[in-house]
């Protein structure tokens, strides 16, 4: 079946970008074994932590990067295949749904009900907590209408 195209490239970027997640996830920030810059600047200090943190978060931005491209380049090696786009439209809205259901979960849980933590901590509660659960509702409401026009136009 050499007509098929590649899945490679997209593999090799979902995976790096997910590897990444992993990384960072697990080794950064659940057993904090390292950070990103932690053999050149030792986490013994609050300023040195911010940098550290600063660094993991630049890490991570580049981690979804490669994820999102890795899907684009996913979507790409389907083009023309038969159903592949309006499924890939599906897959798009329903990611969209689940980021917005992380939102929304999330920013209840953990901003309202217990108070763990605030979109902008220094802030307290604030506008900006109410936002970010405004922003799960829209990608909720965004991702299943995409996926519902999709599956009528198969």
């Amino acid at each position: 079946m050499t007509d098929l195209p590649s899945l490679a490239p997209p593999g090799i970027m979902l995976g790096i970008g997910l590897g990444g997640f992993f990384d960072g996830i697990v080794l950064h920030q659940i057993f904090q074994t390292h950070a990103m810059l932690s053999a050149i600047i030792p986490m013994d200090s609050m300023s040195n932590m911010k940098v550290n943190m600063l660094a993991d978060g630049l890490f991570h931005a580049l981690m979804w990067v490669a994820t999102l491209a890795g899907v684009a380049l996913l979507w790409r090696a389907l083009k023309g295949r038969r159903g592949a786009m309006t499924s890939g439209w599906r897959l798009i809205g329903y990611m969209l749904a689940g980021w917005g259901w992380f939102n929304l979960v999330e920013g209840l849980i953990d901003h309202h009900l217990l108070s763990l933590h605030h979109v902008v901590e220094a802030l307290g509660p604030s506008m900006w907590d109410w936002l970010f659960l405004a922003s799960g509702a829209v990608l909720i409401l965004l991702g299943h209408g995409i996926a519902s026009k999709a599956g009528r136009a198969a």
